[in-house]
This record gives C-alpha cells, structure tokens and sequence, in this order.
C-alpha cells in the first residue's frame, strides 16, 4: 500500500476541480479501503467497531494529517477558510468511519465554532493551540432530558468572589472526558427568554479534579466508536474570563453558528452513503445472476441510479448551503436548516434502497460487504448530531412567510460564485451570519433566473416549470396560513409546507450548480442529464409521476456510476479519484 506524506500545516489543498486524477491528501493516506493489508482499511474499521472504540491506525492518520488545523481559521494559523471545503475533508473521514469522523472532526467545529465568533483573542489563541496540537474537544451544549431546547438548560453559572462556578451536568457529549478544551452553555439567568444563557469555554486541567465529575460513557448501536459521558460540575470554579462573549448572548452566538455546523455537517455526512452506494455497486457488478451481473437488471440499475442521483442532489444542496455561508450570511439560517433536514431525509431513504438491492448481506459484520452494515447504523446517529429534523423544520417556519411575502418572485438571482465549485471565497466570517434570515431568497430565485430564462432542454423546462408552480402554491399557502401555523407551535400544515420548500430549495441548488459549472472538467457534470434526474427525484417526492423523457437520462446517470466505480472516483459533485 503506498502511503503519502502530505506535510499537512503547510500543505495547500487541491483546487476543488484541479487534477482530478490526483486523490486528495488526507484520501491518499488512507489508501485503497478494501485492500485486507490496509491498517485503515474497511475491516480494521469493522473490527474497531465490534471492540466498541476508535481505531488506533485512523487516529494516528489524522493526527498525521494534522486534522485539528481543519478547525482553525487560516487568521489564527490554521486552514479553515471555505466552509465547503471543510465539508469535503470531513466527507474523506465519513467515507471510511462515521465515529472518527464525528469523535475527531465534526466535533471539533461544534466546540470551536462559538469561539471564533464571540471570543476574545486570548480565547481564540488558546483553543488554536489545543486544535493545532491535535487535541481533541468537545462541545457541552444539550441536556439529555431536555434534548435540542437549549432554552431549557438547567446547569447553572453563578458569579462568585471575581469569578463563576458551575453546578450541574451535561450527558450524552462526545469526547468529554478526553478533551482538552470544552465549551459548556450555561444558565446564568432564572428570567424567561432568550438572554438567560452564557457560553463559557473552559480548560478541564486547570480545575479542581474534584469539583469536574465525569460521568460512565453511554454505548450505542452506531458509531459504536464515538465516547459519549457525561460531565458533572461540583461548585467548579472558573475565572471570569471563562465567558465567551458577554452574558446572556448564547443564544444568539449559538444560532449563529449553528448554521455553519449544520451545513458542514450535512455535506461531510455524504461520504457514508458513498461508501455504501460504492459497496453494493461491488456487489452487482460481481454477483451473477439470471446469466447477467445483478447490475444488469432492470430493477438494480433503476434504484442505483437513483441513489447516485439522490447523492448529487445532496451535495447540491450542501455544498451550496457551505457557500451561502460566504456570500449570503443573511439567509443562512434557512438555508442550513432546510438543508439539515432535508439531507439525512434523503440520506437515510437511499440508504435503506440500497440495502434492499444488497438484500441479507447488508445484515454481515465480516467479509467483504462487512462495512455496508456498520455505515448503515452510523447514519441515523450523524442525522441526530446536534440537531433533529423537527427542529430543523420548527426553526424556518416562523422565516418563511416574510420570505413568501416578500422574496419569492422579486429577488434577483445570486452572484455566480456561490455556485461555482472552484471559484475561491472570502474566509468565513462567523461574524457576518444573522440568527435570522433577511427578506431576501436568492437562491430560490435561481429556479426563475435559470429554469425559466436560460434553459432550452424541453425536458428540463417541463420540470423547471413544474417547480415554478409549485413555488406559487407555497407562497399561497404560507400567505393563508392562520398565525399558529406560522410558529414553532404550527400544526401538521405549517411543517408540510416546509418540507416542500426545502425539496424547492434543493431543486434551485442543484439547477444553480449546474448551470454555473459549464467548465466543469467532467463532461457529464456539464450535460443536462444529471440534473433532469434529480430534478424529477425532486418533483416526485412533490407528488408528481416521473417523466417518461427523464428515462434516457437516468440510464446515463447509471453509465456514469459505472464508470465512477471502475475507476475508483467519488459519488459527488467533484468526482475525484480516491486511490
């Protein structure tokens, strides 16, 4: 197995389009997943698995790598610049063990994230040490008996003697007890309301042992890796500098970020279904069946298709959500909720396709289908990460009216950039993103701006079309909706319209990629195929028939899979080769 150093601190990543011959640093030291002698490999990661604990190669692999600086803005020494790039290293580690990838990736931007943006210097100076270090860290922000409302938070911050103490626990963290650095949110006010809440950023060695308890560790059925304990202050005392930001801004800071790890999140997490997708296309090209590999029938290379479609339309989404960040911080809000719902959604229903196709074997720990079954238990795990999808839909409910009052129809389209796949943006600005989003959907506006003005391919209009009036009934329904219904609190109707108005979001994603990437080094990334069939994905799940003129491009969208898998390329929008 051939193993590169990348030099990681000073290595520059790939250009997201550039030489996609050439596999990403971070893919390379991986190397090839199903090679038996791979220290890294899919059955040493199966293994680790079953024994219930990190693999001790994978840590070393990222440490290597130099994983922490993944984290750390390029300000403070480190390499996080591009929230879509960031995506896509993490999409590297999720294709080959969920719990490395959550335990020693995602984790890290959920702690760290809160400090870039309301830190003060020294702050941001000692946690880019920790990270570049490559320590691990943790974010202590739910309650197990309160879940994702955090306006419930119980563990308390009492000021005391020119400094703060903590009473309470938090459970379910992951990482807790091994981190070098955790931000914990805390109540600092008994008042109702929004500003009874301070984060607080503390450094577990400099604490009395006895006053910081960590609690056992809760085992799970996926990502069996991942340590989640618990963590209980006794009167723990902290200096007043512990407080990130001023007192009662948490909640805020906390919405804020949150837009970025939802939408980094929901992109990494694709690498899974990658690996999965990958794993039973090895299946049917293999198994014969009938006088023919099981790709060859008709039924496995419709739902195969559709899988890889379904990817697509995901990173679509994500990827346009990362970019968003960069160059509409005003509607991100939306934009990263819908996409953290909507995604795993997807996610989750491919993923249960596949395992139809791949029948008893995706029940099988060891072998050569063994990772298939370890992907599958870690999906629904990074779906629950920090945010489930009725919280993701009760979040953009109360949004959407004012959009459809005031944007849908009228907002000019998005500058190019924010689609282009190898156009470089601005550093990500934590604070430049609003809790809540402005007036102002330009990337819904794309469906009118491409599909109705620019697109000439009869059946795209058809489908375009189909979208535009689905976006007329939306905008109907959420004028009509009676107040309630325009809350948190909304009933049934409140949560349908916004699910359908991310399936349009996602649609206007995926028709923005496509028409702002024409230079795209794969041809097929440049052609209208894909792009028909995730658009008639798309519809269907509105209730629409597919078309029968999206058939063609489907059956292009499988030759393209093929060849993908024969030559060792990535599931996604970039289509990299991997080793």
């Amino acid at each position: 197995m051939t193993v590169i150093d990348p030099s990681p601190r000073q290595a520059e990543r790939l250009g997201p389009l550039d030489d996609l011959d050439t596999p990403e640093p971070l893919e390379a030291l991986f190397g090839d997943p199903a090679d038996p002698g791979n220290p890294v490999g899919h059955q040493a990661f199966v293994d680790a698995d079953e024994r219930g604990d990190f693999l001790p190669a994978g840590r070393k692999t990222l440490e290597s790598f130099g994983i922490g600086a993944e984290f750390v803005p390029r300000a403070l020494g480190g390499r996080l610049g591009q929230a879509d790039d960031l995506a896509r290293v993490l999409r590297t580690v999720f294709r080959h063990d969920g719990a490395l990838a959550l335990g020693l990736g995602a984790i890290n931007l959920i702690a760290s994230s809160t400090v870039w943006a309301a830190g003060d210097a020294e702050q941001r100076r000692w946690l880019a040490s920790v990270l570049l270090d490559n320590h691990p860290t943790a974010g202590a922000i739910t309650e197990l008996a309160h879940g994702d409302d955090l306006s419930r938070t119980r563990l308390r911050a009492t000021e005391r003697d020119g400094g703060v103490v903590l009473d309470g626990r938090k459970e379910v963290i992951n990482n807790v007890a091994r981190a070098h650095a955790v931000t914990v949110l805390a109540r600092t006010s008994e008042d109702p309301g929004s500003r009874s809440h301070t984060l607080f950023l503390v450094d577990p060695a400099a604490v009395p042992r006895e006053r910081m308890r960590f609690l056992p560790r809760y085992r799970t059925s996926g990502m069996r890796g991942t340590h989640l304990g618990g963590v209980e202050f006794l009167d723990c005392p902290l200096p007043a500098s512990a407080a990130v930001g001023g007192y009662g801004d948490a909640m805020e800071t906390i919405l804020r970020c949150f837009q970025v790890t939802k939408s980094v999140a929901s992109g990494a997490a694709l690498g899974m279904v990658d690996t999965m997708l990958r794993t039973v296309v090895d299946f049917g090209t293999q198994r014969r069946l009938y006088g023919r590999s099981v790709t060859e029938l008709p039924y496995v290379e419709a739902e195969l298709a559709d899988v890889f479609t379904d990817l697509l339309i995901c990173d679509a989404m994500t990827t346009t959500a990362c970019r968003a960040l960069h160059v509409l911080p005003r509607q991100t809000s939306v934009y990263a909720a819908a996409t953290k719902y909507l995604v795993p959604e997807i996610e989750q229903h491919a993923a249960d396709r596949l395992a139809l196709v791949l029948g008893a074997r995706s029940f099988l720990r060891e072998g050569p289908h063994a990772a298939f079954q370890k992907h599958f238990r870690d999906l629904p795990v990074a779906a629950l990460a920090h945010s489930g999808a009725t919280v993701c839909l009760a979040t953009i409910i109360p949004q959407l009216p004012r959009l459809a009052r005031r944007s849908w129809f009228t907002s000019s389209a998005p500058e190019p950039a924010l689609f282009q796949l190898g156009r470089p943006l601005p550093d990500l600005d934590f604070g430049q993103l609003e809790a809540n989003a402005g007036p102002d959907d330009q990337i819904v506006a794309t469906l009118l701006d491409v599909g109705q003005d620019r697109v000439t391919d009869p059946t795209l209009r058809t489908l375009c079309g189909r979208l535009v009036d689905e976006l007329r009934i939306l905008r109907d329904g959420w004028r009509a909706l009676a107040p309630r219904n325009r809350t948190p609190f909304a009933g049934p109707v409140g949560f349908e319209l916004a699910e359908r108005y991310a399936v349009v979001l996602a649609a206007s994603a995926c028709l923005g990629v496509w028409w702002h990437n024409q230079d795209h080094p794969d041809p097929f990334m440049r052609d209208t195929a894909w792009v028909v069939s995730a658009l008639d994905r798309l519809t269907v799940r509105l209730g629409h028939e597919p078309l029968p003129q999206a058939r063609s491009a489907a059956r292009q969208v499988f030759a393209e899979l093929l060849g993908r898998h024969a030559e060792h390329r990535a599931f996604d929008l970039i289509g990299r080769r991997l080793h």
